[in-house]
Order: C-alpha cells, then structure tokens, then sequence
C-alpha cells in the first residue's frame, strides 16, 4: 500500500512559479513509476508528467514541455513538480500518482494510487 500527500499548490500570477511536492509511504516507492495529473473545473483528469524510479528519462505532456520538470528522491520518498512560466490554462487539481510497475503510462487508469490533490490557481 502507498499513501500520497501532496504540497505546494496556490495562488500564482501568470509567469510565476510553484514547486508542487508528493510525499509517499510504502517502502517500495523507489521502484514505483510516478506522476502528476491535473484536473480543471469541468474537464477529464489530464496527464502531466512521469518519471521512472531512476529519474531517468522523465515524459511529459506537449502542453507543459519545457516550462515543467519532475523529479524525485527516493531517500526522501518525495517526487516534486517545478512549474514555471505559468498560464491561467494551468489553473486545476494536481494530483500525484504511483504505478507499481516500470512501465510509463499517460494513462490515468493505469496507476494505483493517488493523492487528494493540491489546488493551482493563476491568475491572469
């Protein structure tokens, strides 16, 4: 079992620049592949950004590249989201999610588990 806590969301300008945090329990989170999604008012849950347990190769959503980058720190259980170079089109619920296996997915069905979300706001 994983527990997800995220942190760090609020209220931003366009241009500026939040650093989400995902804090995890579990003891096997090193090897788990994981992710942020975002979810605004009236929309599917979109994804955002992956990451594998070695932090290599991190994947990301077109609309976001280069303006976000995950990481994570297995000692610390913790994966982040930089984002910078905000747009009010980022205003939504951001989630982090883990999938208990290697293999990357956009796919919001396919990871295990989730938490309760951190809200971004930005305002024009």
């Amino acid at each position: 079992q994983v527990q997800l806590v995220e942190s760090g969301g609020g209220l931003v300008q366009t241009g500026g620049s939040l650093r989400l945090s995902c804090a995890a329990s579990g003891r096997t989170f090193s090897t788990y592949v994981m992710g942020w999604f975002r979810q605004a008012p009236g929309k599917e849950r979109e994804f955002v950004a992956a990451i594998r347990w070695n932090g290599n190769s991190p994947y990301y959503a077109d609309s976001v590249k280069g303006r976000f980058a995950i990481s994570r720190d297995n000692a610390k259980r913790t994966v982040y989201l930089q984002m910078n170079s905000l747009k009010p089109e980022d205003t939504a619920v951001y989630y982090c999610a883990a999938k208990g296996d290697s293999y990357y997915t956009t796919v919001s069905g396919e990871y295990d588990y989730w938490g309760q979300g951190t809200q971004v706001t930005v305002s024009s």
